[in-house]
């Protein structure tokens, strides 16, 4: 055989699996952005909520306003970070921020008896927690898919292309 050849089947020998390498970290980092993107649409109905939930309380609570304000300062946060389109501790840290402030406005009804009776605060509450239950879906496909994508980018053989090519570890949305 030819050095020539040689050299080609060389070349396709580490060539094929280096192309193979990389489709499928590619495909493994797709997945982890499509379970972002489920996070940020829960995330964005869940920010939907926050003003006629506060609007609901304020009726009841009027002395609550330090409460309002947080949470809905929180919103305004975490809205101006999701403009970005990116996962990151930032946006994840301020959104446990606006998620706690939420259940404290929603644990007011226990002190407000006739908040809890008001059909408007009840429904509100139930979408609520029907957002967050599917926050908490999106958030366990999020994770699983970054796990597997982290692993992939720390592992070998795929690091040899993962790194060369700029894959990116992709924060963890933890609770």
């Amino acid at each position: 055989m030819s050095p020539e050849l040689w050299a080609g089947v060389i070349g396709l020998a580490v060539l094929i699996p280096a192309v193979l390498l990389f489709n499928r970290l590619v495909a493994a980092r797709n997945l982890a952005r499509q379970g972002y993107a489920d996070i940020d649409v829960q995330l964005k109905r869940r920010a939907d909520l926050v003003p006629a939930l506060i609007e609901a309380v304020k009726g009841y609570a009027a002395y609550e306003k330090a409460l309002f304000t947080a949470v809905a300062g929180a919103r305004t946060e975490a809205l101006a970070m999701a403009s970005t389109g990116r996962p990151g501790e930032e946006r994840f840290g301020l959104e446990r921020s606006l998620g706690q402030g939420l259940k404290q406005l929603v644990a007011l009804a226990e002190a407000y008896p006739n908040l809890k009776a008001d059909a408007s605060f009840r429904d509100l509450s139930a979408k609520l927690v029907e957002v967050e239950d599917q926050l908490q879906f999106a958030r366990r496909f999020y994770n699983g898919a970054v796990k597997e994508y982290v692993t992939r980018i720390e592992s070998f053989p795929d690091l040899l292309v993962a790194k060369p090519f700029g894959f990116r570890t992709m924060p963890f949305f933890e609770l």
